[in-house]
């Protein structure tokens, strides 16, 4: 484990090699799994407030959730996600050649909203846990990203460098160059 703040990394993001593969999972992240995506407050607001900016991208089947029960739903542990569509599909989801986009991340594309989309989705396969005390962030091992860690290999790219980006998003660039700065240091004690 790294610790840095008030966070908790675990070491399989210096560890495990992974590069997403779109054409051959196909987006299913989106879609499989037990709830939406996690959402964080001021995301809450976000997709409120732009929410009419958004639905041009969407499906129609995503629209009627949306408009029937609004923009959140809880997952069982009673934290905010996005909801699904048929207890499946993130309402967000859009095919576009066979692979499921994010109707947010398009509008924010097409510069008609001011944000990507929600930060969990953009640091998936990492995970994050609260505690009173801390984050914890943590690696989540899914078969269907069996492909990601294949090319992760082949490529060298670690789950660190391959997430940089919503790394220093969601806890910023010093964070991040600290972060940097352990893995290395781990490395060369080695």
């Amino acid at each position: 484990m790294i610790a840095i703040d008030k966070t908790l990394i675990s070491d399989d993001l210096a560890q495990v090699k992974f590069v997403c593969d779109l054409h051959k999972c196909h987006g299913a992240c989106c879609i499989e799994g037990d709830a939406g995506a996690p959402l964080e407050m001021e995301e809450i607001s976000l997709l409120e407030d732009h929410m009419a900016h958004i639905k041009p991208f969407m499906d129609p089947e995503g629209v009627a959730v949306i408009e029937k029960n609004g923009v959140i739903d809880f997952d069982e542990q009673g934290d905010w996600v996005t909801p699904l569509i048929n207890d499946k599909a993130c309402v967000f989801v859009v095919m576009n050649d066979g692979i499921a986009r994010c109707a947010i991340e398009e509008a924010f594309e097409k510069g008609a909203i001011p944000f990507q989309k929600p930060v969990s989705c953009h640091l998936y396969p990492i995970r994050i846990t609260k505690n009173e005390s801390y984050e914890g962030i943590n690696y989540h091992r899914w078969d269907i990203c069996e492909t990601a860690l294949t090319k992760g290999k082949k490529k060298g790219v670690c789950l660190y460098q391959f997430l940089k980006e919503p790394l220093i998003r969601k806890f910023g660039e010093q964070w991040y160059e600290r972060l940097v700065e352990r893995i290395e240091t781990h490395k060369k004690l080695r």
